[in-house]
């Protein structure tokens, strides 16, 4: 799947969210140069956990890319990133606003010496407006956008979604962007700039809720488990002390829900007679389901509700999902190609194939300033230049 084949992006991003959208890049054949400080590089690569002496989470968001130390604040350092991008398709950066424009990497500033370049930006709270200075990390995205408030369970303290969905869903907006300005350039020539915030995806991913409030003037608190849209649409206790999601979102599959736990005189009750009356009578519905799925192990009920054709899942663990059956079968944690470091490495792949075809993991996570010197050569430095670009500190 090499889709984006011939195309050269250059990245100044860290930390998670510019990250996955310039390894989803690479993932589609691009050639991703990363742009790292000589002292330490993107903050991520000290993070936990470490394997193999390296971070786990660096790995997971930077394989398909080569690392470049250069020293941004340097003139020289400036001056290189400047030229690299000079005959690059695409520049990606995660500064704050403002700050690319003080580096001599601003929009008009690249643009003037190359107009067909697809510039992205990604920040945490917009590049306009009275918090546009701050810095966004996932969890206040999640924070401010209105996400924590209705995760976890009433009463007990907030609760994030561990899953970095700010900035793996910032990322994978910009990652569209590009790809629309990229099919506009094929059509105009002209490159274009594409700008997003962890703050803008959180209220999208919002989206229902803030329709929801709309609609009844409440306002939403934690739902754990539950829908607002839907009941039964939860999970439930089973005998063994373990819990099966139940998705039992229309009339039909209600009543063959009911069917299963022997309780079919709820189909005709009419304090459940529709979805919005579930709904609105969901603790209710809840205990007298739940008296029921209590009678049955978690294997047991979930196995007699497929027999039904009742959408049901067990909660799994994530050891469990790493060694399930159809998650490896549709090919979402492939070895690594032949030649990477860590030859046990499993990276989680995208969730896309394109006839038939997964994206190509070509380069492992790169070391931290492994491909300064060879990237520089080719865009024209000579070893005198490089040289004195060491002896400098602009490179490493």
């Amino acid at each position: 799947m090499r889709t984006l084949d011939g195309l050269t992006v250059i990245d100044l991003t860290q930390n998670v969210a510019g990250p996955y959208c310039t390894q989803l890049l690479g993932d589609f054949g691009a050639t991703v140069i990363k742009i790292e400080r000589p002292d330490g590089g993107d903050d991520v690569r000290r993070f936990a956990p470490l394997w193999h002496g390296e971070s786990a989470p660096y790995l997971c968001y930077n394989r398909n890319k080569s690392s470049v130390c250069v020293d941004l604040s340097h003139p020289k350092g400036q001056q290189i990133v400047q030229q690299l991008t000079r005959d690059a398709d695409i520049f990606v950066h995660s500064m704050k606003p403002g700050s690319a424009e003080s580096h001599g990497f601003g929009y008009e500033q690249l643009r003037a010496e190359n107009p067909r370049l697809i510039y992205g930006s990604i920040s945490g709270f917009g590049e306009k407006g009275p918090l546009r200075a701050l810095p966004g990390y996932d969890p206040l995205g999640q924070a401010y956008s209105g996400i924590i408030s209705v995760n976890g369970h009433a009463g007990a303290p907030p609760a994030r979604v561990v899953v970095p969905i700010i900035d793996m869903g910032s990322g994978l907006w910009l990652f569209s962007g590009i790809l629309a300005a990229l099919l506009d350039r094929a059509k105009t020539g002209k490159g274009a700039k594409v700008s997003t915030s962890l703050l803008e995806t959180g209220v999208t991913w919002t989206a229902l809720l803030m329709t929801n409030y709309q609609a009844t003037g409440e306002v939403p608190g934690p739902a754990g488990s539950t829908s607002p849209a839907a009941a039964p649409y939860e999970a439930f206790a089973t005998s063994d002390q373990g819990w099966v999601l139940i998705a039992a979102g229309n009339d039909r599959l209600f009543g063959r829900l009911c069917g299963v736990l022997g309780c079919s005189e709820l189909t005709s009750d009419p304090r459940f007679a529709s979805n919005p009356d579930r709904v609105a009578r969901r603790d209710e519905l809840h205990g007298l389901l739940e008296s029921k799925t209590l009678r049955y192990g978690t294997e047991e009920l979930i196995q007699l509700l497929r027999d039904a054709q009742v959408p049901a899942s067990r909660i799994n663990s994530i050891d469990k999902v790493f060694t399930d059956a159809q998650v490896n079968e549709l090919g979402m944690l492939p070895p690594v190609a032949p030649g990477f470091r860590f030859p046990e490495l499993r990276l989680v792949d995208i969730p896309l194939s394109i006839d038939g075809k997964k994206s190509a993991k070509r380069l492992m996570p790169p070391r931290l300033g492994e491909h300064t010197e060879s990237i520089l050569r080719t865009a024209g430095y000579s070893e005198q230049d490089l040289e004195a670009l060491r002896n400098e500190g602009v490179i490493n």
